[in-house]
């Protein structure tokens, strides 16, 4: 079965899915709340960020948890369940890793940013761009100095990655690929692309501190 994904519907999908990771639904922790669970202890902040990447790891590879969490999850917006799912589970674990870091997650440039991981290590060249440069120690001060005007660069680089990467012109076969997240095969996120995304923010958020 094939669909037309724009880069219009996706962005919508991606601030509803934002907003929900970060402030919350009825029976499920805000981003917040998930990095507070990891922060608990004595271990580096990096190690703490890479054992929650490892526990999301396996979350988005349930077809146990994602059909349960399905049934929490209704986008307003037409793209297919099975995609927005995972897609919650990997936002709210970008965004809880940047918030593990230190930053706002309630602030666009943070936003932005969290989208731009879930294009894995193509986020690099997209953020490069922007004069932002993944793992190096002015990363965060840049983060910090982003403008609207980038905001809004950076979301039109990454929807255009995001589309251009699963399929022309924005067609997707769902019997293969899922958009934005990975392979989604009988129920189940390719859990190296989920470990990717995870790696891409932690060096983001947290190794460039």
């Amino acid at each position: 079965m094939a669909m037309q994904l724009t880069e219009n519907t996706l962005m919508q999908a991606l601030n509803w899915t934002y907003d929900k990771a970060v402030n919350g639904i009825p029976g499920l922790d805000s981003a917040e709340d998930l990095a507070s669970d990891y922060m608990k202890g004595s271990a580096s902040l990096t190690d703490k960020a890479n054992s929650l990447i490892r526990w999301q790891n396996g979350k988005a590879a349930s077809a146990g948890f994602l059909s349960g969490l399905g049934g929490v999850l209704s986008l307003p917006i037409a793209i297919p369940a099975n995609i927005g799912t995972v897609m919650y589970v990997q936002v709210r674990m970008i965004a809880a890793i940047a918030y593990m870091g230190g930053h706002n997650v309630h602030d666009d440039r943070v936003k932005s940013l969290v989208f731009a991981c879930l294009a894995g290590d193509a986020a690099k060249d997209v953020l490069k761009d922007m004069g932002i440069v993944i793992g190096s120690k002015m990363a965060t001060k840049a983060i910090e100095n982003v403008s609207g005007k980038t905001i809004i660069a950076i979301n039109q680089k990454v929807g255009f990655r995001l589309l251009t990467k699963f399929g022309e012109k924005g067609v997707i076969n769902l019997g293969k690929a899922v958009p934005v997240l990975g392979g989604f095969i009988g129920g189940a996120v390719d859990l190296t692309t989920t470990n990717i995304i995870g790696n891409v923010a932690r060096d983001t958020f947290i190794c460039a501190r």
